[in-house]
């Protein structure tokens, strides 16, 4: 008797099947070409590495989400990797340490997690991203935003809006301006987090209740922010916010959120969200951060594709060329370099509506079915 569950894929991992598959290719090909174009640099960092160099590359790199499992051969702990960007900070620090700064690199393959989350229940997913290696300065922020937006643009993406934050905000004021004990600051973390005043209060943090309302469209918020009796502390990344955001300019819809920390593990002064209209949650993040060893400044972003392969009309169906038994190859050939998809009849009885093509070659043009 055949076991019905033979075939099962474990909870949070999918086939792509044809349509869906193109569908991210193009998406993949469409974002990489976008920043090749920038002048960033593919590189391909192996799907598995030692645990030990991911878990230390980068700070908030968290190795239990990873898959771990023992190699025969060196009988150390592997890891499959849950985030490219750390790989790509491996390879930043030791392979091309001695390439001219500032490096641009991308990159796009799978990552995987032990376990998803209520947002995004996947557990494997296609990450493509850009990291800008050696200056984590107002201009490179304001160039990886940029590229985001484009990137996220060229793969499908409508409507993009970018939501800054300021990752380390808390550590900063706690260190001198709104001073709080060391074991008050994950308190007045959280509660910033939950967007909760009462708690707030009773966390020690009542200075903090102006930053619960220094958020929404950027404009409002940064003047918000920017009100803060924070004794000159934030002069210097409010102005970094407001030269990146001018940057922007009308090309994204701009928001602030600046107590913002989920998806933000490894940033430091500066981090954005990348939203896309029909996609549900995030897009992708990305900000500033460092990379541990070298100690190297950097900023990249990192976007997640599936949410856009997965929207309406995503995957829409493309036209495809029927070529009879004895066609014009030539005239063929022609029509695939100019974009035409084909499938070549191999047997008397086809029919080629059911092989999902569209039109059929008469002689050398094609006419509809």
């Amino acid at each position: 008797m055949t076991d019905p569950t033979a075939d099962l894929l474990p909870e949070g991992l999918a086939d792509r099947l044809p349509r869906e598959a193109a569908a991210a290719t193009h998406a993949m090909r469409a974002a990489l070409d976008a920043m090749d174009g920038h002048g960033y640099d593919r590189v391909r960092p192996p799907l598995i590495e030692f645990e030990k160099s991911m878990a230390t590359r980068m700070d908030g790199v968290q190795p239990r989400r990873m898959f771990r499992f023992v190699d025969p051969s060196s009988l150390r702990t592997l890891a499959l990797r849950s985030d490219i960007t750390v790989q790509v900070g491996r390879i930043a620090a030791t392979s091309m340490a001695d390439a001219p700064r500032p490096l641009r690199l991308c990159y796009a393959g799978e990552v995987a997690v032990i376990r998803a989350d209520q947002l995004s229940p996947a557990r494997q997913r296609l990450q493509i991203g850009a990291e800008l290696v050696g200056s984590d300065s107002v201009e490179a922020a304001a160039e990886i935003v940029m590229l985001a937006i484009e990137s996220a643009e060229a793969a499908g993406g409508r409507n993009i809006s970018v939501d800054f934050t300021l990752p380390d905000l808390v550590d900063t004021l706690a260190a001198q301006a709104l001073p709080l004990d060391a074991e008050a600051i994950e308190a007045v973390r959280r509660e910033l987090d939950a967007k909760d005043a009462g708690g707030l209060k009773e966390a020690g943090g009542e200075a903090y209740l102006p930053l619960l309302y220094a958020t929404g469209p950027f404009a409002t918020a940064v003047e918000r922010l920017a009100a803060i009796d924070a004794g000159g502390v934030l002069a210097s990344r409010i102005e970094g916010l407001r030269q990146i955001a001018a940057r922007v300019g009308s090309r994204a819809r701009l928001t602030l959120d600046p107590t913002e920390r989920h998806g933000f593990e490894y940033q430091s002064w500066f981090g954005f969200t990348v939203y896309a209209e029909g996609v549900r949650g995030a897009l992708g993040r990305g900000g500033t951060y460092s990379i541990r060893g070298p100690e190297e400044p950097a900023t990249g972003f990192s976007l997640y594709l599936d949410p856009l392969v997965d929207a309406p009309g995503a995957a829409e169906p493309r036209d495809m060329l029927y070529l009879p038994i004895g066609h014009d190859e030539q005239a063929a050939a022609r029509l695939r370099a100019i974009g035409w998809r084909t499938v070549a009849q191999l047997s008397a009885g086809e029919d080629p509506a059911a092989l999902g093509c569209t039109h059929r070659l008469d002689g050398a043009e094609p006419v509809g079915i």
